[in-house]
C-alpha cells in the first residue's frame, strides 16, 4: 500500500511539473484577438489665431472722443455707430460753453452735434486702445476690426498632399484645451516658408462657429481629418515585429512547450495606436504581445539576488 501511495505521488508530481512547464512557456505574453475597427488618419499642425482681414480705424479729423459705443470683442454691422467725435473746433466751443453753465452747454451740443464714426464693414472689434475724452490726431488708431478670426497654421510639405480645400479639421486652443471646435480649410498657400530648415506652407482654417472665448494671438493645435478606413482588421501597433525585413506578429506555438511562432503579415494604414492587417491574419485569430503586468514585475522583484532571503525556522 505504501508503494502505491509513493507511485501516485510521483505521478502527480510529473503532471504538476508538466503543467508548470506549459505555464512557463506562456509566461511573459498576453493573448489578444484580431478584431474589426476604424482608423482615422490625421495630420497635426500648430498655429495662431489671426484676423483674416484686419482694419485699423483712424479719425477723419483731429478732435476729441466724446462717446465710445462698443467694447472689445463686440460683433458689429456695417454702418453701425461706433463712436461720437468732436472736431477740434467743436471741442473748443463746448469747453467754452461749459464754462458759461449747463444751459449754454446743452444749447451748443444740440446746435452743433457730434460726428458719428460708423463701421465700414461687418466684423468684430479686436482692439480698442482709446477712451472717452481723449484728444486724437488723424494718426491715432481709434480701434481695430477683424472680419473673421481664423487659425493660421504651417503644414510640412510632406503632409501637404493630404490637405484639401474645404477639408474639415478640429481646433483646440492651448488656453481652452477641453473645448475643441470644428473648422474648415479656406486657404492653402502657394508660397513656401522655411521653418527650422523644414519647408512648410501656410494653411488657414476658419472656425465653423467662432467661439466667444477665442482671441487674436492664441496658440492653436489643429487636427486635419485626412481619410478614414472603416470596418477593417486591426491589431495594436505594439504587436507588430520585424524579422528579416518582414512585418509580423507572434502567435501561439503550434508545438506544445515551444516558444511563440512568428507569423508574417501585410500591414496597411496606421494611426500609431492601431494598424490595419491586409493579409496574414483573419478575424478572431489570437496574437501574443509582451506582458509587462505588475504581477510579472513583482515576481521578478522576488527573484532579485540583491533582495534579502527569508530563512526557515528549522534547526541548524
Amino acid at each position: 500500500m505504501k508503494k502505491l501511495n509513493n507511485a501516485v505521488i510521483v505521478l502527480c508530481a510529473a503532471i504538476l511539473a508538466a503543467g508548470c512547464a506549459k505555464a512557463k512557456h506562456q509566461e511573459g505574453y498576453k493573448a489578444l484577438t484580431v478584431n474589426r475597427g476604424d482608423i482615422q488618419l490625421t495630420v497635426l499642425a500648430t498655429g495662431n489665431v489671426q484676423p483674416h482681414n484686419e482694419l485699423a480705424i483712424y479719425p477723419f479729423t483731429p478732435g476729441r472722443i466724446e462717446k465710445i459705443l462698443v467694447s472689445e470683442g463686440d460683433l458689429v454691422k456695417k454702418s453701425q455707430k461706433l463712436m461720437e467725435l468732436s472736431s477740434t473746433e467743436r471741442a473748443i466751443l463746448l469747453d467754452e460753453a461749459a464754462a458759461q453753465g449747463p444751459k449754454q452747454l446743452a444749447h451748443w451740443k444740440k446746435l452743433y452735434a457730434a460726428t458719428p464714426l460708423l463701421s465700414p464693414e461687418d466684423g468684430q472689434i479686436i482692439y480698442l486702445p482709446t477712451v472717452p475724452g481723449q484728444v486724437v490726431s488723424t494718426a491715432v488708431t481709434l480701434m481695430v476690426m477683424s472680419d473673421h478670426l481664423m487659425v493660421n497654421t504651417q503644414v510640412d510639405e510632406t503632409d501637404l498632399a493630404q490637405i484639401k480645400q474645404d477639408q474639415k479639421a478640429t481646433i483646440t486652443l492651448d488656453a481652452y484645451p477641453n473645448q475643441p471646435f470644428e473648422g474648415t480649410v479656406k486657404r492653402i498657400s502657394y508660397f513656401s516658408i522655411l521653418v527650422n530648415n523644414v519647408t512648410t506652407y501656410e494653411v488657414d482654417v476658419w472656425p465653423d462657429i467662432v467661439p466667444p472665448h477665442i482671441k487674436t494671438g492664441m496658440t492653436a493645435n489643429v487636427v486635419f481629418n485626412t481619410s478614414k478606413k472603416e470596418n477593417i482588421l486591426v491589431i495594436p501597433s505594439e504587436a507588430i515585429q520585424q524579422k528579416n525585413g518582414q512585418s509580423g506578429v507572434l502567435v501561439p506555438a503550434a508545438k506544445k512547450g515551444a516558444e511563440p511562432d512568428f507569423k508574417p503579415i501585410q500591414i496597411g494604414v496606421s494611426d500609431g495606436k492601431q494598424t490595419e492587417v491586409v493579409s496574414g491574419l483573419k478575424l478572431g485569430d489570437k496574437i501574443l504581445i509582451k506582458d509587462f503586468s505588475t504581477s510579472e514585475l513583482g515576481s521578478a522583484a522576488g527573484s532579485n539576488p540583491f533582495m534579502p532571503k527569508m530563512h526557515g525556522g528549522g534547526k541548524h
